[in-house]
């Protein structure tokens, strides 16, 4: 082989080696893959106490995305909502105006039967809520602690927090 093509297969050979060097400086416990796997449809209970309209629509997203993995199946699926923090004021019939899309959503999100919201009474009443202020698509239950055991001893939901 002539000397200059010598060199240029030498030269690609350093920049491999060089480019594979900087690759594995930059992650040197190499890349995550993806492991598909089939979720069967489970009992869920989310115990939610948030603070802010943004947290409480992630809250949302999940729920919604695990009843999207589930494939909405009311037969085999159920995810609770069980709210007791300072998101119990979005769902003042009051308060619809200034949270009138977060409501939308939340009470789209019940019309399959999967998911449901329910909300603590002790709770809203520390926010100066009656059920009579509540929208209808939520169901007060006395105590959030209480729904939460409840849900998971008898019912065999798994916790989510």
């Amino acid at each position: 082989m002539p000397w200059s093509l010598n060199r240029c297969l030498l030269g690609i050979v350093v920049l491999l080696f060089a480019s594979a060097a900087a690759a594995q400086a930059q992650a040197p416990w190499g890349r995550a893959q993806s492991t598909p796997v089939d979720y069967e449809p489970r009992k869920v209970v989310y115990d939610v106490s948030v603070s802010d309209q943004e947290s409480f629509s992630r809250v949302l997203d999940r729920a919604s995305y695990l009843n999207n993995l589930y494939e909405a199946d009311p037969f085999q699926a159920s995810i609770v909502l069980v709210l007791h923090g300072n998101e119990i004021p979005f769902f003042a019939i009051a308060n619809l105006p200034r949270y009138k899309d977060l409501m939308v959503r939340a009470q789209s999100l019940t019309v399959g039967g999967v998911i449901s919201i329910r909300m603590c009474e002790v709770a809203a009443r520390g926010h100066g809520l009656q059920p009579k202020d509540i929208h209808g698509f939520v169901e007060i239950v006395p105590m959030a602690d209480a729904e939460i055991v409840r849900l998971q001893q008898e019912d065999g939901y798994a916790y989510m927090q």
